[in-house]
């Protein structure tokens, strides 16, 4: 990635966003700024490589929680592309009538696992329960936070279906981000975790040691959209890139799953 479609994917992105009012007109030509869920940094890097050589205009990708880039995009952050981990989030920005009609699409799917530093004896169990079970009293499980990040939402609603939310929540370390809880983990900070399997598979330093099933949550499905007010033809052409067939290779190469079909009230 080099020159005008290097991808700036710092704080900085985010603050810049700012710079533009929510007023003004995208006009072809700018900046592309594209606002992704944290759990997305590495396949989103790739298929904004992928889809810069494909148009002109340089592409910028900022990445946090689902519900934080929400709530900039409502205060006038000047993003055009919104993808979030779940569809709450994007209800949330299209009841304010901040998407462009018609074009949400369901974008991925994930799966929720238990993971564990790679250092640890190996010790696979096919049910989350008994992962858990071996949770020192004492010991801390890594997860995001559930009031902040679908990745918490999904992980509180998995505990709840096996009746152990309750008696884990005091132990609980809630992370601002998917990836903050996986660095919880690599670090040794927590001996356990719940993350989705494509941040499990980033790292050498965690291993997964179980699977939840996808009856124990509510599907995970990731959206993307176009912000209203700045759709531009250029903004349209990375919008069709990023749904087109070799973004879903990236995809699939990064472990996320076919989005599956759901209504927008049973995720999230």
């Amino acid at each position: 990635m080099t020159g005008r479609r290097r991808i700036g994917v710092t704080a900085a992105a985010l603050l810049l966003a700012f710079a533009a009012s929510d007023t003004a007109p995208a006009q072809d030509g700018e900046r592309i700024l594209v606002f992704a869920a944290a759990s997305m940094t590495s396949a989103v890097e790739e298929i904004v490589d992928l889809c810069g050589h494909e148009q002109p205009d340089p592409i910028s990708a900022s990445f946090a929680a689902s519900s934080v880039l929400a709530r900039q995009i409502e205060q006038g952050a000047a993003a055009h592309v919104y993808l979030s981990a779940n569809t709450a989030w994007m209800d949330y920005l299209d009841r304010r009538g901040l998407l462009v009609d018609g074009s949400r699409r369901r974008f991925a799917g994930n799966t929720l696992v238990v993971i564990a530093p790679s250092t640890a004896p190996a010790d696979e169990s096919p049910s989350p329960l008994v992962a858990l079970a071996a949770l020192p009293a004492d010991g801390r499980i890594a997860m995001g936070d559930p009031d902040y990040t679908p990745a918490g939402e999904y992980a509180k609603a998995a505990l709840q279906s096996y009746g152990i939310w309750e008696s884990l929540r005091g132990q609980v370390a809630g992370a601002p981000t998917v990836r903050a809880a996986l660095a919880l983990v690599e670090t040794g900070s927590a001996p356990l975790g719940i993350v989705y399997e494509t941040d499990a598979r980033i790292s050498r330093r965690v291993s997964v040691v179980a699977a939840f099933p996808a009856h124990s949550h509510p599907p995970i499905v990731y959206e993307i959209a176009l912000v209203d007010g700045r759709d531009t033809r250029a903004v349209r052409q990375l919008f069709d890139c990023a749904l087109g067939a070799g973004a879903a290779e990236v995809l699939e190469r990064h472990g996320f799953a076919s989005a599956p079909s759901v209504s927008h009230d049973d995720a999230g």
